[in-house]
């Protein structure tokens, strides 16, 4: 396993993380105070903004989300690319090897 694929688990092991995800799945591109505010209503997540850019930091460390500036904004971003080299080990159906 990579060392990439690695920092996916570890990102994805709290379930805060994994709560971002969530919601950038269902609206990506979301600025850290849309994203607090969806975390307390949906997910009854009331995690300082601190916090929770303390969350994004490792998620982009792993590669799973992208921050864009735009003035004084920032946009964060689902990139699903680190999850392909998961999928395509164990997921996807390899030939078996000639021996």
């Amino acid at each position: 396993m990579s060392e990439m694929s690695g920092d996916v688990f570890k990102a994805l092991a709290d379930p805060t993380r994994r709560a971002i995800v969530d919601e950038l799945t269902d609206r990506d591109g979301q600025t850290l105070f849309e994203l607090c505010g969806r975390l307390t209503m949906k997910h009854h997540i009331s995690s300082s903004r601190q916090a929770i850019s303390q969350h994004l930091e490792l998620l982009e460390a792993a590669g799973l989300v992208v921050a864009r500036r735009e003035g004084r904004y920032k946009y964060h971003h689902l990139d699903t690319r680190p999850l392909r080299e998961i999928v395509e080990r164990w997921l996807i159906p390899r030939e078996p090897e000639q021996t």
